[in-house]
């Protein structure tokens, strides 16, 4: 039996608002990636200043691109799934903005203080401690939200998808707070409160818990909840879901020591990140499956909705980044693979063929319900941006990959008598048309942003104010 709920205005401005800053901040990250990309074929584009280096510019472009663009883009989301899930308003339009403009301040303070040098020096969490603090007050307030509206939700259910935003929002606080824990010695520098060994395996528990978490969880909620919306299919099986769910936050976590191979941590953490990590295939691979089984009956929409092939096509690249993310844990492999491209090739096979794509296609849905319109301005800019994004990343990693196997069996080539067979700068000379093809493919992505832009300006400018607030009341007819 179902009966109507009262009509429910949902806050579509905090979620209007994300959404076109997640298209911003994207075209800006990517942008100084291609930038950066180029400065390794180029390297005049440093133009001798010390914050236009690439050492300056690629913690930069690392923070724009995860946090930036793919924390608008998981609160964006995260914001509209749970107010429709829920069926319910977010329990505080004014801590709703609050997060808006937090997060936005956070940005703009990597913006000024990295090119400056003030940084951490810890991957993916380089923002000084005062940054760092209101990054954590903001992500608190985004807790408070989101868990105080799922708690006056009106649907008994707690969709599965709302499963994975929390854990991605409770784990990406627990792993910001711990790391960040340090001693202030200035307003710009500040020293880890850990040492030596132990600073580094807290730091990639962290570093590789916020691709777990931050990358990979938060995303997935995203998976279950456009993935079905866009194919209009109910999800290929909910019992996989809640075994893919607590499956992945229980090994994710254990994955951080493959980061250290060959350094000073003791053998058995080595040892116990790998087996976890190949472990982890299993879950990771559930969760692809369910995304791709989901289409069952709906494949042919394939041909005619290219919003569909974004979210199938990142799912593929989920699944081919979440095979080689173990194995490159196993410790023989990560002896040819470690500080080489083929590990740039890797993160960005997650960064833009996963997390990018996915966050592409849950936009496009979102961008018409959010504005009042029946769908995007053009199909076919759509259409365009998918084939630019999709070129540009297998040009990417394909190149890192031949760079990174390159690097890796040049650095160990030994001659008879135990000297080095290449120096160090023969192999960047190698590398060097890896690299150019690396910056084109990085321009294909970054270009595919551009007609995202203008196509996500067109759909916004032939909407007006009262059919944008229209589309935030909707009588929700729920089943009981």
């Amino acid at each position: 039996m179902s009966t109507a709920i009262s009509p429910t205005a949902y806050n579509y401005k905090v979620v209007r608002q994300f959404a076109i800053m997640t298209v911003v901040w994207g075209i800006l990250g990517m942008g100084l990636g291609v930038f950066i990309a180029s400065q390794l074929v180029w390297p005049e584009l440093n133009f001798d200043l010390p914050w236009t280096t690439f050492g300056r510019l690629r913690p930069l472009h690392t923070n724009l691109v995860i946090f930036a663009f793919g924390g608008c883009a998981l609160f964006a989301t995260s914001y509209y799934v749970v107010q429709r899930t829920c069926q319910t308003r977010l329990i505080s339009d004014g801590l709703a903005a609050f997060t808006f403009w937090g997060w936005q301040a956070v940005i703009i303070g990597a913006i000024i203080t990295l090119p400056m040098g003030f940084t951490t020096t810890k991957e993916y969490a380089e923002l000084e401690w005062p940054l760092a603090i209101l990054l954590a007050i903001v992500w608190v307030t985004y807790g408070i939200v989101f868990f105080g509206t799922i708690v006056k939700r009106k649907t008994k259910h707690i969709y599965v998808g709302n499963w994975f935003y929390g854990a991605f929002i409770v784990v990406t606080a627990m792993l910001h707070i711990v790391n960040h824990a340090s001693l202030p010695v200035s307003f710009f520098k500040s020293y880890s409160a850990y040492s030596g060994a132990t600073d580094a395996m807290i730091q990639w528990w962290y570093g590789h818990n916020a691709v777990g978490f931050f990358l990979t969880t938060g995303f997935l909620g995203m998976m279950y909840y456009f993935v079905p919306k866009q194919a209009e299919r109910p999800i290929y099986s909910y019992r996989l879901s809640i075994v893919h769910f607590w499956a992945l936050i229980t090994l994710y976590i254990w994955a951080g020591p493959h980061h250290l191979h060959y350094t000073a941590l003791p053998d058995w953490a080595q040892s116990l990140g790998m087996a976890m990590s190949i472990v982890l295939l299993a879950p990771s691979w559930g969760g692809m499956i369910n995304g791709m089984m989901t289409l069952s009956g709906a494949w042919h929409k394939l041909r005619t909705d290219p919003i569909l092939r974004f979210l199938v096509v990142s799912l593929a690249f989920y699944g081919m980044s979440t095979f080689e993310g173990p194995m490159m844990a196993i410790k023989t492999v990560n002896s040819l693979s470690h500080y080489t491209d083929w590990t740039i090739g890797h993160v960005h096979a997650g960064a833009l063929g996963w997390v990018a794509m996915i966050s592409i296609g849950a936009l496009y849905h979102m961008i018409p319900k959010l504005y009042g319109r029946a769908q995007m301005h053009s199909t076919s800019l759509i259409n365009t941006h998918f084939w630019l994004a999709t070129i540009g990343t297998v040009l990417y990693i394909a190149s890192m990959w031949v760079n990174g196997i390159t690097q890796g069996l040049m650095w160990r080539a030994i001659n008879d008598d135990g000297t080095l067979t290449y120096s160090f700068v023969e192999a960047l000379q190698a590398s060097h048309p890896g690299f150019i093809v690396r910056a084109i493919g990085g321009a294909f992505f970054a270009s595919g942003m551009l007609f995202m832009a203008y196509n996500v300006w067109r759909t916004v400018r032939a909407s007006n104010s009262v059919e944008a607030e229209a589309a935030a009341k909707i009588a929700v007819v729920g089943a009981h």
